[in-house]
């Protein structure tokens, strides 16, 4: 297993962040490998691309490897609106795509990135997506069935960021991302990655965590797989279980994680896209 030090060296050397731009927008991204197939990796609210690290080296033996960090995230341009949906975060990916010269690729959102996939799948159904893969999906709060709940987790959200910051909030939250199982390494990585936060993007992804709904943008015009951590405690197995129905799809739980799949089982998760990729056959190119 790696040190905190030892993936801090590798992201540097391995998976270095990089910088595009078009039209007045940047976004800063990593990439990877070389293969005649393009994943594009979508984070969740609480990290950022340095969190698909161990999953990029693994995968790039196959496939050529893009992370973004979201608009808000890393040195991205935030959004203009206060309290986006996800069709703004998916207008952003396309244009992002779009200047890497991205003709087609497997979508992999994680979590809040999920919502963000998704969305893309819908408003672009003739896009440069082939193929839509879920991990531990985040829903959302938008729907009516959520109105309870909504404001709570807004301000409990909010906040936290207010009193903690971004370092105290990493502090206090990270350890609810992973398994009980899961070592001092994994933790830490993903602590550093929370704590790497900008506060107006994470401010943005909140508006969007609580104002918008996964269900709404289903169901998608391309194939899709949707997988869970077992031990997953922030979008529990049950909560996924509602969102593959929504697509039509089996849930696969993945063993031995819980919802920072992409640190803490990084080697199983790259197989099980390989997998899933392989098992529809589609050459992304």
């Amino acid at each position: 297993m790696r040190t905190h030090e030892e993936r801090l060296a590798a992201l540097g050397t391995h998976f270095p962040l990089v910088e595009a731009g078009e039209g007045g927008r940047r976004w800063t991204y990593r990439t990877t490998g070389r293969g005649g197939r393009t994943l594009v990796l979508l984070h969740g609210i609480g990290s950022s691309s340095a969190s698909w690290l161990d999953v990029a080296l693994a995968a790039g033996r196959d496939f050529r490897v893009v992370a973004w960090d979201a608009p808000g995230y890393g040195g991205s341009t935030p959004l203009a609106a206060e309290r986006p949906l996800a069709t703004d975060y998916a207008q952003s990916l396309e244009g992002f795509l779009a200047t890497l010269g991205i003709e087609r690729c497997v979508l992999v959102g994680h979590s809040l990135g999920a919502l963000m996939a998704t969305a893309y799948a819908a408003a672009y159904p003739r896009g440069r997506a082939a193929q839509l893969i879920l991990v531990s999906p985040a829903r959302g709060y938008g729907a009516r069935e959520f109105d309870a709940e909504r404001e709570r987790v807004r301000a409990s959200r909010l906040q936290a960021l207010a009193a903690l910051g971004v370092t105290g909030m990493a502090a206090e939250r990270a350890g609810r991302l992973v398994s009980p199982s899961a070592g001092a390494p994994v933790r830490e990585w993903v602590r550093w990655n929370m704590a790497s936060l900008n506060a107006d993007g994470y401010r943005q992804a909140t508006e969007l965590l609580c104002g918008d709904d996964l269900a709404r943008y289903a169901p998608a015009p391309l194939p899709v797989a949707c997988f869970c951590g077992a031990d997953d405690v922030v979008t529990p197995p049950a909560a996924c279980e509602a969102v593959a129905a929504a697509y039509g799809v089996p849930l696969v739980l993945l063993p031995g994680c819980g919802h920072a799949s992409p640190v803490e089982i990084p080697h199983l998760l790259a197989a099980t896209l390989r997998e899933s990729i392989e098992m529809q056959g589609e050459r992304c190119e």
